[in-house]
């Protein structure tokens, strides 16, 4: 090839320590109906070999190694600035990033799919499929892996609250065909998502397209939201397929005293940034009138948020300063984001909020 990234779609994976995943997904990519795609792995010092294995196993795939973890979202940085340093600028409308987690498998036509959506919506800037729960009990067992593929969501897009809080549209639910309209949602989920090369150029702040702030965890989120502003819409392709390996999993019709009691099961890291993190987007990307409209149920739900950072303690408690030491970062990105937005927050809030 004449260019180091010729093709489509540059396939994005971030690895730590993920060898317990990945033969599966790199065996499920090498098996998509389309073609037209390079593979980057990008390592975030991994101790599991996972360059050894892919210099044996699949030359063909690029990596990318780093000394230490920097995290999801500055590796992934890495990783988009790589392609698109390696591509015309005239040619990113058409060009794509597919980001995956280390921990999906595809089924055989979910690229396919996901590129078939792409025609004819060139003003969108993201593409999501029907993301399934693959369970892990058993996992390293030959036998048992074909059977831990599940009926039950992960994740169909993206779905705006009106308390401005994001779920992943579906989760906990079984597929019985409630989601096999396609359609737009208000964004797509980090675990599988593809994202058309110029509008993550245009939603570009500096050297970021992920916000490097949130280190790991909704910054998903975040990403949804300045492609919304952008008048980038995302859209939920239903018959692109693939299967997200999970443990317990939270429904999202619990209440906040159960959301409270499962949270308290997760690392320390997971609580931590997770509160964080969902703070510094609410700080970041909503407008003063769709929080004045938001302001009961916003109110409610924060005010539970805050109580039970404090009751807990620990991570928890310290993510509450941690957002206070980001608030001058997160006030200059959005007052760019308010500066450089092509619709209003209201008219987000009065699309996609239910």
């Amino acid at each position: 090839m004449s260019v180091l990234m010729s093709p489509k779609i540059s396939i994005h994976i971030v690895a730590w320590n993920s060898m317990l995943f990945l033969p599966d997904l790199l065996d499920s990519i090498s098996k998509q109906t389309y073609t037209d795609f390079a593979v980057l792995v990008i390592d975030n010092g991994s101790s599991d070999k996972v360059a050894e294995f892919l210099s044996e196993k699949y030359p063909h795939v690029r990596c990318l190694r780093n000394v230490r973890n920097l995290g999801f979202t500055s590796a992934h940085n890495q990783g988009i600035r790589y392609a698109i340093e390696h591509w015309d600028k005239g040619e990113l409308q058409n060009k794509f990033i597919f980001v995956m987690n280390p921990d999906v498998v595809l089924t055989p036509t979910c690229l396919e799919e996901l590129m078939r959506a792409t025609h004819g919506k060139d003003a969108y800037g993201s593409f999501g499929g029907k993301l399934l729960r693959a369970y892990g009990d058993g996992i390293v067992d030959e036998v048992l892996k074909s059977s831990i593929h599940s009926d039950r969501i992960d994740s169909t897009g993206l779905q705006l609250q009106k308390n401005l809080t994001s779920l992943k549209r579906g989760a906990g639910e079984m597929d019985e065909g409630q989601y096999d309209i396609s359609e737009d949602v208000f964004g797509i989920s980090r675990s599988l998502v593809l994202y058309r090369a110029q509008a993550l150029q245009t939603i570009r702040f500096q050297d970021e397209f992920f916000d490097q702030d949130f280190v790991t965890f909704k910054e998903d989120e975040d990403l949804a939201w300045r492609m919304q502003y952008a008048s980038l819409p995302a859209w939920y392709e239903a018959r692109a397929v693939a299967y997200h390996f999970r443990g317990a999993y939270v429904e999202e019709k619990w209440g906040w005293m159960a959301r409270l009691q499962h949270r308290q099961t997760k690392s320390k890291m997971y609580r931590y940034y997770c509160i964080r993190n969902h703070w510094l987007v609410l700080l970041k990307n909503i407008d003063f009138v769709s929080f004045l409209l938001s302001f009961p149920q916003v109110c409610y739900t924060e005010s539970f948020r805050f109580l039970g950072a404090l009751l807990f303690g620990g991570a928890d408690r310290f993510a509450i300063f941690s957002v206070m030491g980001l608030i001058p970062r997160m006030y200059k990105k959005r007052q760019w984001i308010q500066k450089t937005k092509q619709i209003t927050g209201f008219a987000i809030r009065k699309r996609f909020a239910k």
